[in-house]
């Protein structure tokens, strides 16, 4: 009886080769070297080329794919406790393995950690429950602005270069997240560069109470400030008493391209993993708001070598 697919070797390839030049067919041919005939459709169908099959260069894709293939890793005990404490603090398999491979264990990819997950998610463990989901980014495309014009708003067009170029700490992107049924708001900060997120719970978006929680959380890094950069929602029309209370220059994305202040949506997308989209936010306790805030900082991020929001910005005051 003929296997069902397997690898191939390289005797076999050539004893294919032989047959497809005669036009026998893959049945027959799979006949002749005892294989299931989808093993030798789909040897012939992935390694025809131009000049038809080739055998030798069949040989050495199939090699190499082999060598390149991810193979079962077992788990230490030790990495076994690190990868399910780090996931219980909100950690993703890719924040994993930047963790493991910068303490030298480079053997231990996102696939193996997701794996690991899912075995647990089988036995009816919870470690799944730790991870966040997110939809498909979509951008906004033909509205038009209906919400009225901002007084003395500086469209994002002027905005310097270099906070483009994210060689400093200091310019921030602001935004609020509106609980369901308008109850409860937070207002969000981030840094352009360090990735640090700052949080505020405030009772409505009316703009004196968003610019009071801003100049609040801003203040204590007051040195450092450059910039801002808002969306043009009205709670942001008191901008000029933040630029008063705080000196920094202060911008406007332009409407509806909340793209052009990524960070600070990507960093509300994180937030909801702890306050899912749907939820009122009147009952949030400053205590959680703290918890999330020193969770988001203190989590390793891809973009910044695996380090920290907290230890990059607090590294770059130093030399600010």
């Amino acid at each position: 009886m003929p296997e069902t697919y397997t690898r191939l070797t390289e005797e076999e390839r050539y004893q294919i080769y032989e047959g497809v030049t005669e036009k026998r067919s893959h049945r027959k041919i799979a006949t002749l070297i005892n294989k299931h005939h989808s093993t030798v459709s789909k040897e012939v169908k992935c390694n025809t080329g131009l000049r038809g099959y080739r055998p030798k260069q069949a040989q050495e894709i199939a090699q190499k794919r082999h060598k390149n293939k991810p193979r079962h890793i077992k788990l230490t005990a030790d990495v076994h406790a690190l990868i399910t404490d780090t996931i219980q603090h909100e950690w993703s398999p890719e924040q994993i393995q930047g963790r493991l491979k910068s303490e030298g264990v480079t053997m231990v990819c996102a696939t193996t950690i997701d794996g690991f997950i899912q075995k647990d998610k089988a036995s009816e463990g919870e470690l799944h429950k730790h991870l966040r989901h997110r939809k498909p980014y979509k951008r906004r495309t033909g509205s038009s602005e209906t919400r009225g014009q901002i007084i003395g708003r500086i469209s994002i067009d002027e905005r310097p270069a270099i906070v483009d170029e994210k060689v400093r700490i200091g310019d921030w992107e602001a935004d609020t997240v509106i609980g369901k049924g308008h109850k409860g708001v937070l207002v969000t900060l981030a840094d352009r560069v360090s990735k640090k997120t700052l949080i505020a719970h405030v009772p409505s978006k009316h703009a004196e109470v968003v610019t009071a929680a801003i100049i609040k959380l801003l203040l204590p890094e007051k040195e450092q400030l450059h910039t801002i950069t808002f969306d043009n929602g009205k709670e942001f029309a008191y901008h000029a008493q933040i630029k008063k209370a705080l000196g920094t220059d202060n911008y406007f994305a332009h409407p509806y391209h909340s793209w052009e202040r990524g960070l600070n949506e990507n960093h509300n997308g994180l937030i909801r993993q702890y306050l899912p989209k749907g939820m009122e936010l009147d009952k949030v306790t400053d205590e959680e708001i703290i918890l999330i805030q020193n969770k988001l900082n203190n989590r390793p991020r891809k973009l910044l070598g695996y380090k920290t929001p907290n230890k990059v910005y607090d590294a770059m005051c130093l030399v600010a």
